[in-house]
């Protein structure tokens, strides 16, 4: 009764959030010239991002199955494919991008990997999705100070390289703390998760892997808003979203609502506004964006259903895993 109260409250402050950001972007940008924006899309242009987010599909599942690989977990490209794809639905419609990973978790483990080495090979492909992620906004740095001058914001992207770096160190080495923590099922799965974390980041051809697939994913994710600009002939060229979408990437994955929905819209109107591209139009880029983002997914929802899973079984599981003896 307490876990479904605390639940309730924490999707109502997350709703009475999202319907705050709501209300900025309708009370600050101009959303009918937005939307007038949106109605000229070219099919082409959209087409290509369409197709770009399919190569962006692959590119994942290979990423997941380097790491599966690395801690010593096997799934068939075909599965990993399908349970990602499942992922991505469950993404556009939980809160933050990460809402679909308890699902990954859950369908690999009824794939056949232990419970514990799916939990930790969801989060360990995760934290070489951000990794890539911060080790390309990094290494646009110059191109960004280019943009945005003297700004303290210089400064906030290398601190967080630095201190996501230091967590993955501090993981690493988790379960070489004194003894008897083990005796608490959550240590024991973090403890699981530490020695994953090794078997990866000590093998340099699974890390170096893993972390060339983060970046190479989130550079198609950079080339898909380039079409989408395209495709409403906004003035923006393919360095500028190589050096501005990542951030606005990093900061969509705050888990306020499904998709980024809202963070994703303030963090584009923000980041084109530092090239000049007005801010109705960065909206109908995010709005595009997120559009194309629910179609790829709805697949995935189908595929959930075929297979005749339920979200309590996933909550259930999850909670056996974290609680279990």
């Amino acid at each position: 009764m307490i876990k479904k109260n605390k639940s309730l409250l924490v999707f109502a402050l997350k709703l009475v959030l999202f319907c705050l950001l709501v209300w900025l972007l309708a009370a600050n940008f101009d959303w009918r010239a937005a939307l007038g924006r949106m109605a000229g899309v070219s099919l082409g242009y959209g087409a290509a991002a369409f197709g770009v987010a399919l190569v962006l599909l692959v590119n994942n599942t290979i990423r997941w199955r380097v790491v599966m690989a690395a801690t010593g977990g096997a799934l068939t490209f075909l599965n990993t494919f399908h349970i990602l794809f499942i992922g991505l639905f469950f993404n556009q419609t939980l809160p933050s991008s990460a809402g679909g990973d308890p699902v990954r978790m859950y369908l690999a483990g009824k794939a056949g990997l232990d419970m514990k080495d799916a939990i930790s090979g969801v989060i360990l492909e995760r934290i070489a999705t951000v990794l890539g992620l911060v080790l390309l906004v990094v290494s646009s740095q110059p191109f960004l100070l280019a943009r945005i001058g003297d700004n303290p914001l210089k400064w906030f992207f290398p601190g967080l390289a630095l201190a996501l770096l230091l967590g993955v160190l501090v993981l690493m080495f988790l379960d070489r703390l004194p003894g008897g923590l083990d005796r608490m099922a959550v240590f024991r799965a973090l403890f699981r998760l530490s020695a994953n974390t090794r078997r990866l980041f000590f093998q340099p051809r699974y890390a170096g892997q893993a972390i060339a697939l983060g970046v190479s994913g989130n550079i198609l994710l950079a080339l898909m808003v380039f079409f989408l600009a395209q495709s409403i002939e906004l003035r923006i060229g393919i360095l500028d979203c190589l050096v501005l979408v990542p951030p606005v990437i990093l900061v969509s994955t705050v888990p306020i609502m499904p998709g980024g929905w809202g963070v994703r819209e303030f963090g584009m109107i923000a980041a084109f506004g530092l090239i000049g591209i007005a801010s109705e139009n960065a909206l109908a880029l995010s709005i595009l964006f997120g559009f194309l983002s629910l179609l790829i997914g709805l697949p995935g929802g189908i595929l959930w259903l075929a297979g005749g899973y339920r979200r309590k079984d996933v909550d259930a599981e999850m909670d056996g895993s974290t609680t279990e003896n």
